[in-house]
């Protein structure tokens, strides 16, 4: 006798087994069901953004925790936690200059424990980092997110310079987790604190991107135009979109390996 799948591996499964484009559209039905709960219970929609730093701070304290427990940075990306610490810099000093508020604490908070891991890794762990494994060049990213601020920045009455320097740091931050991808692409097998991280990276990123997209809805469009005028509005949503897309296909397998028991997940050939 056949012991009776659990629903939500029976549903995993069937997902697994669909082609692309039908998974892609499977996301997009997802995402949109959970921005219309997320508009039904949170009133408030400042807080998502307040939310995403949180569950931001909770991915580095376990990241933190791993370093100082298990004395081993092997399967992390130091090339990501450099663009991290670099975006967060950009963005804190964008902050100072041109608005000032509660979130300039929380980046001021985060760039000091993505700094902490910086050093941990590159110092006191170095015997463990896998730097063959972590082989992007990150100037395939920092010179296009500087050239692409250079030509699409906010059109605000700010120096010119403080405007780039703004666009620079919301484009570095959609991509800054591609170093943290490949690093798990190349070894296949993501132990759980890193997992555990990465995951929760995609749950602030997705909780900042409703918060946009809420946020354009309730003003009905009149939040764009505050940002200014060409191409600089649309660029700030479809950033936030971009990063919650590039780790919506880890989020997934993180799931299915949480529900199916399993401590340390192990990705398919072509994720992330």
């Amino acid at each position: 006798m056949r012991t009776p799948r659990r629903p939500i591996h029976a549903v995993s499964t069937w997902v697994r087994r669909q082609p692309p484009k039908v998974k892609a559209f499977l996301a997009v039905v997802s995402g949109m069901a959970a921005l219309v709960l997320l508009r039904v219970i949170v009133h408030d929609h400042d807080n998502l953004f307040v939310a995403a730093e949180a569950v931001h701070s909770i991915g580095i304290s376990v990241l933190i925790y791993k370093l100082m427990k298990e004395k081993t940075c092997a399967g992390l990306s130091l090339k990501s936690q450099e663009l991290t610490a670099i975006f967060l810099a950009v963005r804190l000093y964008c902050s100072f200059v041109m608005e000032y508020d509660i979130h300039t604490l929380l980046d001021l908070a985060t760039l000091g424990t993505t700094l902490w891991v910086i050093y941990m890794t590159r110092f006191k762990l170095k015997s463990s980092y896998m730097e063959d494994k972590d082989n992007f060049a990150i100037y395939y990213v920092v010179l296009p997110c500087a050239l692409l601020a250079l030509a699409i920045h906010p059109s605000t009455s700010h120096h010119v310079i403080n405007r780039i320097f703004w666009a620079f740091c919301v484009y570095l931050e959609a991509v800054s987790v591609l170093p943290q991808l490949r690093v798990m692409q190349n070894t296949k097998i993501v132990e759980p604190f890193t997992a555990h991280y990465v995951f929760a990276l995609g749950v602030a990123r997705f909780l900042s991107c409703a918060h946009w997209v809420l946020q354009v809805l309730d003003s009905r469009g009149h939040l764009l135009t505050a940002l200014g005028y060409g191409l600089w509005p649309s660029m700030v949503l479809i950033s936030e979109i971009v990063q919650t897309f590039i780790l919506a296909d880890f989020c997934y397998y993180y799931v299915q390996s949480v529900f199916g028991g399993q401590l340390v997940l192990r990705l398919p050939s072509g994720v992330v």
